[in-house]
């Protein structure tokens, strides 16, 4: 990784994480640092163990079940900068839940059988209250890593309570399709997109305006959040006080319920997930969708999709306040058990260098964080996406779900009290009175 003298700073590039001036990528240096466990790990850490001279290490990675090739050919690279250590993969189930539990299960048990973590982007404010990571800012700092290098919402979501916990290794965001014969100027406002979706509506033999994911679950708390953060509304601030009742956060869902009942929707959107939503748009039967960039490739090949080569993306659509997309993906940490911190350390400082996240990007196809990588031309080649400025720019849009401890409990009182406004059982201000009410007792668990 080429890094840059300078301490961690959480002013870090906002607005379209734009590349222009990067030029290409530059030599890695992510090589054996000088990190210390007593830099970094806290009094109750366990002491990293010396290993006696020339004896190799051991460090335990764990993740979900990779089906390509990709983190082997990472380990590989990794163990051939550091013959003095060996990465063993444990994969857990893909399944996010099971992922979630079963890493509980172990790290309540202060187990040390896990070294490096890979964490969904909802998971390291958990992780850090509960005590099973270590903080990575000392390392960071030690090694001069520049995080305004990285993808902004990345790094905000393993950051928490003034300490950096996780680094992010690969994100998304949700990202807006439409179809290329039919729209002529892309919306940019979620008035514009209402408003091209009525009109469209049942051109070029389509159904529906615009697909979403409106169904009781976890991709209605993306879209509440998505639209609370267009408006300039949030649901917990930065100084962890419950914000959710305001009139920004209002406005917003007042635009969700607006599009999700208005005619240019399927009638039973409130069935829809990423699954509907996608058969949806592939099929041709919709001008525009919200998706993530998964959507992309199925939309682009002829075996699945009617609408090869008719598919534009774009940044979602702004508020009054600015363009906000939900981040998704995926970040590295190290347990706070972990009897080799030193060399953990290590291997996720290799994760999240230029050369490991260009390793997945091509191998995985996995979207990078470290925004240089985007300039590439072998990471360009990998996935037509990443040499889509409109995917880039969408990707600067992203905003961290709301980072707590409690976000599961959280996700799921929004999924409740949001269905409900739009179902037309009570109203929008009634809605946001409750989440306050609920989220407050919430976090004050």
């Amino acid at each position: 990784m080429r890094t840059k003298a300078g301490k961690l700073s959480m002013a870090l590039i906002l607005t379209g994480v734009l590349l222009a001036g990067c030029g290409n990528s530059g030599n890695n240096t992510s090589g054996s640092g000088s990190a210390s466990t007593e830099s970094s790990a806290s009094p109750s850490t366990a002491a990293s163990a010396s290993p006696a001279a020339g004896e190799k290490v051991k460090i335990v990675f764990s993740q979900g079940a990779d089906q390509t090739d990709g983190t082997k050919k990472l380990v590989a690279a990794f163990e051939a900068k550091h013959p003095e250590i060996d990465v063993e993969v444990r994969e857990f189930p893909n399944d996010s839940s099971q992922m979630h539990d079963q890493l509980l299960t172990i790290l309540s048990g202060q187990s040390s059988e896990i070294d490096v973590v890979n964490l969904d982007v909802t998971w390291p404010a958990e992780f850090a209250q509960a005590g099973f990571l270590l903080p990575l800012d000392r390392y960071i700092e030690q090694d001069g890593i520049d995080t305004s290098e990285y993808l902004k919402g990345g790094i905000e979501a393993g950051y928490y309570n003034g300490q950096q916990w996780a680094f992010p290794r690969y994100n998304n965001a949700g990202l807006l399709y439409y179809r290329t014969d039919l729209v002529k100027k892309v919306p940019t406002t979620w008035d514009e997109l209402l408003k091209q979706a009525t009109e469209l509506k049942g051109q070029g033999g389509t159904k529906y305006g615009f697909v979403t994911q409106g169904k009781q679950y976890e991709g209605l708390a993306v879209g509440f959040t998505e639209l609370v953060n267009a408006y300039g509304g949030k649901i917990i601030d930065d100084q962890g006080n419950v914000v959710v009742n305001s009139a920004e956060a209002l406005k917003g869902l007042k635009k969700l319920i607006e599009i999700q009942t208005s005619k240019a929707v399927p009638s039973n959107l409130n069935t829809f997930t990423e699954k509907e939503t996608l058969t949806a748009f592939i099929e041709g039967d919709a001008v525009f969708a919200r998706h993530w960039p998964a959507l992309y490739a199925q939309a682009g090949d002829p075996k699945v999709s009617k609408i090869v080569g008719k598919v534009g993306i774009a940044p979602l659509p702004a508020g009054d306040a600015r363009s906000a997309a939900a981040l998704g993906g995926w970040l590295g940490a190290i347990s706070k058990y972990s009897q080799h911190p030193k060399e953990a350390w290590e291997f996720l400082k290799f994760l999240i260098s230029e050369e490991g996240e260009k390793i997945v990007a091509i191998n995985n196809t996995q979207t990078p964080t470290y925004l240089k990588l985007f300039d590439d031309p072998e990471v360009q080649k990998a996935s037509p996406l990443f040499a889509n400025r409109d995917f880039v720019n969408g990707l600067g849009s992203a905003v961290p779900r709301t980072i707590t401890p409690q976000y599961a409990k959280i996700s799921g009182l929004i999924q409740v009290e949001v269905s409900k406004a739009i179902a037309g059982q009570q109203t929008p201000e009634q809605a946001l009175a409750n989440l306050e009410t609920q989220i407050k007792a919430t976090v004050a668990k």
